[in-house]
């Protein structure tokens, strides 16, 4: 594995730290989906720790200025992308939106939340992407209401072959404070695993629809 930058190995090691992401690959999780999985990713857990949401949002309001530049607004996808881009917006002085993952069933059956400005140049803020289909949904969204999104800023990627495929289709740039790859590596180095369940962890992100944990 590639020796890791700062951001890399601070926000795995927090993340590790207050068991935002766990790491079972003898003991695995179900996801929703049916998959057996070595790892649990709930990143809102570190809304609860100051210092470490602080980190998050200063780190991604740093990422989005040096790979988009000038941006007009800042988009958050429901629910778990809401509070980081909220706190992002924020940070950088910029209208704020959200993407519901269906429009309401009633009122204005609105699925973007906020105002919308046609030809805006929108970053979209995710704290997790697996494939990133649902993060896709959110921006399809946004692009048919007229914005220009630029990109997509998340916390998270277990840097699946899928989701570098869905986004280069989509023709949605997207970077990652921390991934897979460098998660595991802090995670032996920290003994929250043993070397031998490196192996275990590497088949998952290559098939994780067929992996058994064995």
């Amino acid at each position: 594995m590639n020796n890791l930058n700062e951001v890399e190995q601070k926000i795995a090691e927090s993340l590790l730290q207050i068991k935002a992401i766990k790491l079972q690959p003898k003991n695995p999780f179900v996801w929703a989906s049916g998959w057996k999985s070595p790892i649990y990713c709930d990143n809102r857990i570190a809304l609860s720790h100051p210092a470490i949401r602080t980190y998050i949002r200063q780190q991604l309001s740093q990422l989005i200025q040096e790979e988009f530049g000038t941006v007009e607004m800042i988009s958050g996808v429901a629910t778990a992308g809401i509070p980081q881009g909220v706190l992002v917006a924020q940070d950088l002085g910029l209208p704020f939106t959200y993407v519901r993952s269906s429009a309401k069933d009633h009122g204005r059956q609105n699925l973007i939340e906020g105002e919308v400005v046609s030809g805006q140049r929108v970053v979209v803020v995710e704290d997790l992407i697996s494939t990133g289909k649902s993060s896709l949904l959110a921006v399809e969204a946004l692009r048919e209401a007229g914005c220009n999104v630029v990109g997509l800023v998340s916390i998270f990627t277990y840097g699946f072959d899928e989701a570098v495929k869905n986004f280069t289709d989509a023709k949605c740039p997207f970077f990652s404070l921390c991934n897979y790859d460098a998660l595991i590596k802090v995670a032996v180095d920290n003994g929250y695993i043993l070397e031998s369940d490196v192996t275990l962890l590497e088949q998952w992100r290559k098939d994780p629809s067929i992996w058994t944990g064995q």
